[in-house]
């Protein structure tokens, strides 16, 4: 996705989540932001964004024809010539072939929006960010500054940006800009500040609308809406700022690759491994998938989206919504990572402990501590050890009969 060179600007993001209101000055007016980063900053994050927690990246595009690499086969193709991209090149296409007759090729030809959108609902995601354009200017929408390089003009024929729009409109609507290509130049050359006056002022989508912080060189990190930093950016504490992971089911492109082995994909226990790492330091988590040039998702993309969405239905209670807890990580026999929603705190642990006994340093239990373990009813029983820590007994049941195959979540009421 991100290069140390390169020319793209806004990636847009159409989204699956809930609107939910925005803050208002004290007078009861909504506040206006003036074109300076000191004013933009102040603006509140729009309260959907922090409870989606989980989001679906789609890399498509011209890119997706040659399907190898990366999806910065243009530019490492023709901008610096790698040896590797000159000799697919010569082995696979005439000599005179250039990187616009790969755009008739980019036919979309099984695309349908509304299988995606279901494929993401399925998956448990609350907000999609699709790529409107990448770096080497295509958009995926007819747009009148990009004459004959678009979606509309050359391949599909069609606006891929508006199907799936609408699409994924028929049951959710906020919006979110995910601004990308931004490095080269300050925020000046890119005019970003009076764009995000406009928006957060002005704009239909003024209220609700989201963006990151990708919007000139020095701005990630410190400017903007949430935090990006860098692609698949992880803490090493809890931020004071609201901040995204963006990720990719292959470890090594954004966009698909014909080339893809599947010890290039990251494996379920990975995926949520992370998913619940990032919520727990208070993130959202971003997982991108790249279509092929027909505009099909494949099949283990889709399996691994589908094994999301079947860990979330059963913990998505200590995932949507939540709050990080006092403590995020604590390490013993297992990984345990916390969050909280209301009063009741989720200890959610990677690794199933010998002897079928969780120990937990940080809760401290109370007279009236209840512990549940998520998908299953009944209480478990408990008890304080000589140290003061809680010690539970989980169920003794075939891994076949626990409510997930991994990444299992205890819920703890009435605890500090």
């Amino acid at each position: 996705m991100r290069k140390p060179v390169g020319n793209s600007w806004i990636v847009a993001g159409v989204l699956l989540a809930l609107v939910l209101g925005t803050a208002q000055s004290a007078r009861g007016a909504p506040p206006r932001y003036t074109p300076d980063w000191l004013s933009l900053d102040s603006r509140p994050l729009p309260a959907w964004f922090d409870e989606a927690k989980f989001g679906v990246f789609v890399h498509w595009g011209v890119f997706s024809v040659p399907a190898w690499g990366s999806e910065w086969f243009w530019w490492h193709w023709q901008g610096e010539g790698q040896l590797g991209y000159q000799l697919f090149m010569r082995d696979n296409y005439p000599p005179s072939f250039t990187y616009g007759d790969f755009g008739p090729q980019f036919t979309a030809r099984f695309f349908h929006p509304d299988e995606w959108a279901k494929l993401f609902q399925a998956a448990g995601a609350q907000y999609v960010v699709f790529t409107t354009k990448h770096h080497e200017g295509f958009t995926n929408w007819p747009s009148p500054v990009s004459w004959n390089w678009n979606s509309k003009d050359v391949g599909p024929h069609r606006d891929l940006v508006g199907e799936l729009g609408a699409a994924l409109r028929k049951s959710y609507k906020p919006d979110l800009i995910w601004s990308d290509g931004e490095w080269e130049c300050p925020d000046t050359y890119w005019n970003s500040t009076h764009f995000l006056a406009w928006l957060y002022n002005d704009s239909p989508i003024k209220d609700e609308v989201v963006v990151n912080d990708r919007w000139g060189k020095n701005c990630s990190c410190h400017h903007g809406g949430y935090y990006n930093c860098q692609d698949k950016f992880v803490p090493e504490s809890l931020p004071n700022h609201k901040w995204e992971m963006c990720t990719s089911l292959d470890k090594w492109s954004w966009g698909y690759r014909r080339d893809m082995k599947l010890a290039d994909v990251l494996s379920e226990s990975e995926i949520i491994a992370e998913l619940v790492q990032t919520v727990s330091l208070g993130g959202n988590y971003l997982l991108n998938i790249g279509p092929t040039k027909d505009g099909l998702i494949i099949p283990i993309f889709q399996e691994r989206l589908l094994a999301v969405g079947k860990w979330l239905q059963v913990s998505g209670e200590a995932i949507y919504a939540s709050k990080p807890w006092r403590v995020q990580l604590e390490k013993n026999e297992t990984s345990v990572w916390y969050t909280s929603k209301d009063s009741a705190v989720y200890a959610i642990f990677l690794q199933w402990p010998e002897g079928e006994v969780l120990y937990l340093k940080s809760p401290k239990a109370t007279s009236t501590t209840r512990v549940t373990m998520l998908g299953l009813e009944g209480d478990l029983k408990w008890s304080k050890d000589a140290y003061e820590d809680l010690r539970i007994s989980l169920p003794q049941l075939p891994p076949s009969a626990l409510p997930v195959e991994f990444a299992w979540t205890v819920k703890l009421e009435g605890v500090k």
